[in-house]
């Protein structure tokens, strides 16, 4: 094992698995990130293939014939500067991913401030030992790869602090291979034998851990991704890095100067580039920020005039209860001024019927924030008191906000009014205002529906307007229209207010009889009897006066009886009435026969067992 590492095959083998893997893993990615980890991999190959040609002993090289020498010389030489260019290549394209130009500037400045006082460190503790005889090649590739794992190593500093918090793991690691590679590289120019101390190959031993941590490091979170090109704001300890270069330039000065040395140009030029390195990175990140506050003052602006634009009234509510802010629209919608409203508290306005659900709602997600579960938002509808003192609907969507809760409201009052409409015209006769046969079969349902054993059963009567066919004829329809209205005033008029009338279609109206109608025929026939009266009285249509009569018949509900079976019984003794003669009444389940109005009015009588006529009079 001691023989495979000193030849140098051991740490060439390390390179080739830390460039596989790279490999492997660029090839489960797509776009800049494969180009930068492919530049990684063939860095990784090219540092393997001059370790092996360089890492054969002298012995062996002598060999060679001259030029074959100078050959693999050649190529031991073009592996590292491979090596390091691609490898600080690759860095700087990872510096670049998804960033703005500033952003990249500052981590390069970062980067280059790093490796500048890292160097100065390094220059001052080797600068009396390194092999100023020997082998110049050597010496000058061995400290050529010093400053460039110092580089990286900058380079992979700057980047850790632009990295989320989940994705600092790979870079962290590969800092700590940079470290152990940097290590080995010193320990080659330090030790007497290249990286041999008691027989021992230190400097295999750091390089071969060191790459085969770079080997593991694709395969770490944030090993392969995309740096986190959104966060523009450098963190505190970010901020602080910067710094800390110019600091460790000043204490190795200062150690080199305490322990008898003279600063030379290296090591001024080193720190002076430090120095010029922070100013300009200061510049940077100062132009930056002017950059970000310009850009956030136009997000501020472009949303502030949405909201304000905006038809929806937008309410921030804080967890107290107290309104923090509320959009101009308000003004329009409710008639109220935003600064009237700040400071109030829930609820406002709202209607007191609301107020609960309202309430409960936002105590739920009070309790979300405050112990920091923050689920889905609310959907209310409730009623706002306006300005002009009128309820007005409103839809709210409440959710969670940063100061407290954002209500998105919005006036559906026209909505809310017409979906009234349409429902009433859905269930109500347009000319009369009545329910009509679906409302009027549903509320006979319902009212079969809760009659129990001791409950009296419901009635319906069922009556046809005899003689307005001949009105509508002659007086035409906007007077037979006029007729019909009236007939439904009267005969809502001749039942209670708990009762149902309704019109049926053309001159058909039914009128449901809930209570003890049912339980009482007489009662029943005595309301059919006053609405047959109310309905032959003579109608004032125009400058005419029209005087028509009506069939009933009336039906009682019977145990197990269906709707349309009851409205059917009633139909069926209507038609009865109509053919015994008009202007009668017929009881389903009674003896056949008339029951006129004689007894309570007899003239009715008489005018019903003619054809309804119209006569003209003087208005």
């Amino acid at each position: 094992m001691a023989a495979l590492l000193g030849a140098g095959i051991g740490v060439a083998s390390a390179h080739a698995v830390a460039a596989l893997s790279i490999y492997a893993r660029a090839r489960t990615v797509m776009g800049r990130v494969r180009l930068r980890l492919v530049l990684l991999a063939v860095s990784a190959a090219a540092g393997g293939l001059h370790h092996l040609l360089a890492g054969q002993p002298r012995t062996a090289q002598a060999h060679f014939a001259g030029v074959l020498q100078s050959m693999v010389e050649l190529l031991a030489t073009a592996g590292i500067v491979i090596c390091l260019g691609l490898g600080v290549a690759g860095l700087v394209v990872a510096a670049a991913d998804g960033c703005t130009t500033l952003i990249w500037l500052r981590r390069l400045l970062d980067g280059s401030m790093t490796a500048a006082s890292l160097l100065t460190l390094s220059w001052v503790l080797l600068l009396h030992r390194v092999d100023k005889g020997g082998d110049v090649s050597y010496s000058l590739l061995a400290l050529a790869r010093v400053t460039t794992d110092v580089l990286i190593l900058g380079l992979l500093v700057a980047l850790r602090f632009s990295r989320r918090s989940g994705e600092r793991t790979a870079v962290t690691v590969a800092a700590v291979a940079l470290s152990v590679l940097a290590m080995s590289d010193v320990l080659r120019i330090l030790l007497p034998a290249p990286g041999v101390w008691s027989g021992i190959p230190l400097a295999a031993v750091c390089s071969m851990a060191g790459s085969f941590l770079v080997a593991l490091v694709p395969w770490l979170p944030g090993g392969a991704s995309i740096m986190g090109a959104d966060r523009r704001e450098m963190p505190v300890a970010g901020v602080v890095v910067a710094f800390v270069p110019v600091v460790v330039c000043v204490l190795a000065m200062a150690a080199h100067v305490l322990a008898g040395g003279h600063p030379d140009v290296v090591m001024l030029a080193l720190t002076g580039s430090v120095l010029l390195g922070l100013s300009a990175r200061q510049g940077v990140a100062h132009a930056d920020h002017l950059q970000l506050t310009r850009e956030a003052a136009a997000r501020e602006a472009h949303y502030r005039k949405l909201v304000d634009g905006s038809s929806d009234v937008i309410t921030i509510v804080g967890l107290d209860g107290r309104v923090l802010y509320i959009s101009p629209a308000v003004h329009e919608v409710f008639g109220y001024r935003p600064e009237e409203l700040v400071g109030a508290r829930l609820p406002l306005y709202t209607h007191p019927d609301d107020v609960a659900p309202l309430m409960q709602a936002v105590e739920t997600l009070r309790q979300e924030a405050e112990s920091g579960t923050c689920g889905p938002g609310r959907c209310l509808a409730f009623r706002i008191r306006a300005m002009d003192g009128q309820w007005r609907h409103v839809e709210s969507t409440v959710s969670h906000h940063t100061d407290g809760l954002i209500f998105n409201s919005r006036d559906v009052t026209e909505r809310v009014t017409l979906q009234a409409q349409l429902q009433h015209l859905a269930f109500h006769d347009a000319l009369t205002g009545l329910p009509n046969r679906a409302l009027f079969i549903d509320r006979v349902k319902h009212a079969l529906q809760k009659r129990t054993a001791d409950a009296t059963p419901p009635a319906v009567i069922f009556l046809d307007l005899d003689g307005f066919k001949a009105v509508n004829d002659s007086a035409g329809h906007a007077a037979g229209d006029d007729l019909l209205v009236q007939a439904a005033r009267r005969l809502q008029a001749s039942v209670r207010a708990a009762d149902t009338v309704a019109r049926l279609g053309g001159d058909e109206f039914a009128a449901l009889l809930e209570g003890d109608a049912g339980a009482c025929p007489s009662r029943t026939r005595e309301v059919a009897e006053r609405i047959l009266s109310a309905l032959m009285k003579p109608y004032r249509i125009g400058g005419t006066h029209a005087v028509v009569a009506a069939s009933i018949g009336i039906a009682v509900a019977t145990p197990g009886i269906t709707p349309g079976e009851l409205l059917h019984n009633a139909d069926l003794v209507m038609y009865e009435a109509k053919a015994a003669g008009k202007g009668r009444i017929r009881m389903h389940g009674a003896q056949p026969q008339s029951i006129s109005c004689e007894t309570s009015s007899p003239a009715i009588e008489s005018r019903a067992d003619k054809d309804a006529s119209v006569t003209a009079a003087n208005t």
